[in-house]
């Protein structure tokens, strides 16, 4: 079957907050990782069941959604779980702070390394624990964790480090010996590892394999937590159906608990559509992923040809590209970016003021049009601006 990802889809009205946020204006939204597809046709269809049925109440996992993603997991990551290690979640954010709840209490603290996406900073601070942050290093040829500095960091106090893999904004996909050292890093000082990896179907970089850090071994699987979800990769975050999966019975008893009163149910829909995608998905998210490759070789030529004063450095996976704008001197860049039409997201709230994020998930004339935009605005500096007045009229 022949996707159309080329094809652009009208999203006013839809309460879309990637695109309500330029409502009104010429903006071309490339921030909140929320891509400009249509999803896969057997969701739809699944949905459209669903929905046919008409009764919508309270809904809970059923053999189905239960059967496809242990199937899925061990089918694409070689993950034997177990239905009783699942725990579902109406969102990573909301299990962001579950863990940050669990594990530990009020002024103990959690790690994680920095840039990163922006709910790992505040999930912590929301539960009333001290946030521990490390800079990744670049070593020349990849990001990579700084492990001096996260001994010198680590307190007796600290409970958690949250791992991104693979890592928001910065696209790496983080190899078996960089996840033993992490491994072993949490083991020696006892703490739990959330590793958050809802952008593992997302690898680019064909010479790159995601490996599910619980896969890594017992000892390394009772004290983590895992992060998934189909949102991303099928483009279904407003379903609101993702899960984590804890071996460790101690740990998915504490994280029932602090769940308790304020995580509800996961929404008929978000069940159905996550049984689709991992029954039916497969053939769209392998398309999905060749168009990304494409996206994102146009995205570096582009820039390196166009806007050398952008650097951009190799990412593995994702669809949000990490736009080092440090060399264009700017005070407020991503303002000044949204003033030249084009709205991406602010390095500051991931930790890094130097850079800017680009979702390339989006038909290949609006990413480029986008670039061109951008081009300009480098090129001018000060000069003529995108009136952002005019609605846009795609």
């Amino acid at each position: 079957m022949v996707y159309q990802f080329d094809t652009s889809i009208n999203r006013a009205g839809t309460g879309s907050l990637k695109w309500d946020k330029y409502k009104n204006t010429s903006v071309l939204p490339l921030w909140v990782a929320d891509m400009d597809f249509v999803s896969a046709p057997e969701i739809v269809s699944a949905l459209h069941e669903r929905v046919s049925h008409g009764v919508f109440g309270y809904t809970i996992p059923y053999e189905g959604v239960i059967h496809q993603v242990l199937a899925y997991l061990q089918r694409i990551h070689g993950y034997s779980a177990k239905a009783e290690w699942l725990v579902w979640l109406p969102g990573l954010v909301p299990g962001l702070n579950v863990a940050s709840a669990a594990f530990g209490s009020a002024g103990d603290a959690v790690m994680t390394a920095t840039p990163v996406y922006p709910p790992f900073l505040t999930a912590p601070k929301n539960q009333d624990r001290e946030l521990l942050t490390n800079a990744l290093v670049w070593d020349g040829e990849r990001y990579t964790f700084d492990w001096s500095a996260m001994e010198s960091t680590v307190t007796k106090r600290t409970r958690m480090f949250i791992l991104c893999n693979p890592h928001n904004p910065v696209g790496r996909v983080y190899t078996e010996t960089e996840l033993r050292q992490l491994a072993d890093f949490c083991e020696r000082h006892d703490l739990v590892l959330c590793s958050d990896e809802i952008h593992c179907d997302l690898i680019l970089d064909t010479t790159a394999k995601h490996i599910c850090t619980a896969t890594l071994g017992e000892n390394v699987a009772k004290r983590t937590v895992t992060l998934m979800a189909p949102s991303k990769t099928y483009n279904i975050p407003g379903l609101s159906c993702s899960f984590a999966v804890i071996e460790d019975a101690a740990l998915r008893n504490a994280f029932k608990r602090a769940a308790n009163g304020f995580i509800t149910e996961v929404n008929a829909l978000g069940y159905a559509g996550c049984e689709a995608a991992y029954q039916f998905g497969e053939p769209w998210r392998q398309a999905l992923v060749d168009y990304l490759r494409s996206n994102c070789d146009y995205l570096y030529t582009y820039i390196r040809e166009q806007i050398p004063q952008i650097k951009i450095r190799p990412m593995q996976a994702t669809y949000l590209a990490w736009l080092d704008v440090s060399g264009l001197q700017l005070q407020e860049p991503a303002k000044f970016f949204e003033e030249h039409g084009v709205g991406l997201s602010d390095g500051a709230y991931f930790g890094d003021p130097r850079h800017l994020r680009l979702n390339f998930g989006c038909p290949r004339s609006m990413l480029q049009t986008a670039l061109e935009r951008m081009a300009k605005a480098v090129r001018g500096r000060g000069g003529e601006e995108v009136d952002s007045r005019i609605v846009d009229s795609r």
